[in-house]
């Protein structure tokens, strides 16, 4: 036995490990006395006895099938190795990570548009994501068939349900043609969630759902460009009156020139205005002044200098009293 014993010992393992699987079986059915699980980090092993799982185990590392697994087993734990007697058991590794997968419309959907008996063609693309959520119902549904199951057989199962999801959410959601992209995030949080329902009778939960672009045909796309000029040349004098605004804040060019020159000359009329009002205010001082004080050649003045009240050529003010002359 020293000199044949390490012709039984194996090492069970998922080695090449791929980040577009989602499970692989072990190529062999029959584990040797002395084997060993190696579980590396994203994996789940899944002990697998006459079609029926017997054990899942998710911990990571390095475990003796003998003495760490078996006991652990649901209808095997009794199981001795013999010389000649193998176990016959399956295993399974799953790949426990999220799968983040591109999508794109293969064919333009028929968007539905009054006035349009085809509907309005359209191409989208994105992303969506997704995982393993129940291993028990996967192993049931798939991998009794299948010795591999990898994420290009996921993605044609959604894209076998998306033009029909796409019609009903971006019907629901969309609501006008031309603004799908900003409803996007809520057209693709409804496929997601039918996609769930769908995806989880095999196992897999959908976690998201992306639509990054949405491409209408060239007429299509040549009205949106015919709107949005028609909707900039409406708003031209606000545009054209920002413009000068923003070359008058530079003094090195012409219009901030233009601008410095026009505001010396409004700085220039400005002070011009005010030294005229200047004079003609002491002007009318003097004229009051001189209307308003006694006379000293004995004559009696128009207006009483005290408070204003007219004289009428008497020598004392009938309202206060004052000296006239």
């Amino acid at each position: 036995m020293g000199l044949f014993g390490g012709q039984f010992s194996s090492v069970v393992e998922w080695k090449e490990y791929s980040d577009d699987i989602i499970f692989w079986k072990f190529p062999s059915s029959e584990i040797k006395k002395g084997s060993r699980l190696i579980i590396r980090p994203g994996q789940d092993a899944i002990f697998m006895y006459n079609g029926r799982i017997e054990g899942i185990f998710r911990e990571e590392g390095n475990f003796d099938i003998s003495s760490d697994i078996i006991p652990f087993l649901s209808t095997l734990k009794s199981f001795t190795f013999g010389f000649n007697t193998p176990l016959r058991a399956e295993v399974l590794f799953i790949n426990t990570k999220e799968f983040t997968v591109k999508w794109g419309t293969k064919n333009a959907i028929n968007l539905p548009v009054q006035g349009l008996p085809g509907g309005m063609p359209i191409r989208a693309f994105g992303t969506f994501s997704f995982k393993v959520s129940d291993e028990q119902v996967l192993i049931d549904k798939i991998a009794g068939i299948k010795s591999e199951f990898n994420v290009e057989d996921i993605k044609e199962r959604v894209m076998s349900m998306l033009d029909m999801l796409m019609m009903k959410w971006i019907s629901k959601e969309g609501k006008d043609m031309f603004n799908l992209q900003a409803n996007a995030y809520d057209i693709g949080k409804g496929i997601a969630s039918d996609l769930d329902m769908e995806m989880v009778k095999i196992g897999i939960a959908i976690t998201s759902f992306t639509i990054q672009s949405v491409s209408y045909p060239e007429e299509v796309a040549k009205m949106q460009q015919k709107a949005a000029a028609q909707s900039m040349i409406g708003n031209v004098n606000t545009y054209t009156q920002m413009q000068m605004a923003d070359a008058l804040t530079q003094p090195n060019t012409a219009a901030g020139s233009m601008a410095g020159n026009m505001a010396g000359m409004q700085m220039g009329m400005a002070m011009g205005q005010m030294m005229g009002q200047m004079m003609n205010g002491n002007m009318h001082n003097n004229a009051q002044q001189n209307q308003a004080a006694p006379s000293s050649n004995g004559t009696v003045p128009k207006f009483c200098p005290n408070c204003g009240t007219p004289t009428n050529g008497a020598r004392f003010c009938s309202n206060c009293g004052t000296k006239l002359a």
